[in-house]
């Protein structure tokens, strides 16, 4: 895939995810999102259960795994419409964008890159002054950046 397109799929995604909240503004309630619902409605575990086909005793497993993670989507799905909710589904950077994770990670190999010439030119008393090394380190950075995104993650 050409740089371009890369980047316009890139901008297409911050598009899309703009409208969610950062992971720490969207935490999980406690007892897992169904059981928050189902009680700010009033609903019982029984109430539930008849809407969406199944018996107490699996809305109360489900409930459970959704708070242990290990719900399927499809039953998150299902019960989220018995309750008349979506279910929404969306991997969030953790902080920033997809273009903040990149630039993070270039900088990270950068400077692992970096490392070792840095460590052998101070041995030999020939290494480079703050201001060159952080410039040599931005633009391995922007290379890498520039490059195919595949690389970073080698």
């Amino acid at each position: 895939m050409t740089n371009t397109k890369t980047r316009l799929k890139r901008l297409q995604l911050a598009d899309a995810l703009r409208p969610y909240p950062s992971p720490e503004a969207a935490a999980v309630p406690r007892g897992g999102w169904l059981r928050a619902i189902r009680e700010a409605l009033g609903m019982t575990q029984s109430q539930l259960g008849a809407r969406a086909k199944i018996s107490r005793q699996s809305v109360q497993d489900f409930e459970r795994a959704e708070a242990d993670r290990r719900i399927t989507l499809e039953s998150l799905d299902r019960l989220a419409r018995a309750m008349g909710c979506r279910m929404v589904y969306a991997l969030v950077p953790e902080s920033g964008s997809v273009d903040a994770l990149l630039e993070r990670r270039a900088l990270a190999l950068a400077e692992a890159m970096l490392q070792p010439a840095d460590h052998s030119m101070k041995l030999e008393a020939q290494g480079v002054t703050g201001p060159e090394r952080e410039r040599q380190h931005r633009l391995l950075a922007d290379t890498l950046l520039n490059g195919s995104p595949r690389k970073l993650w080698q």
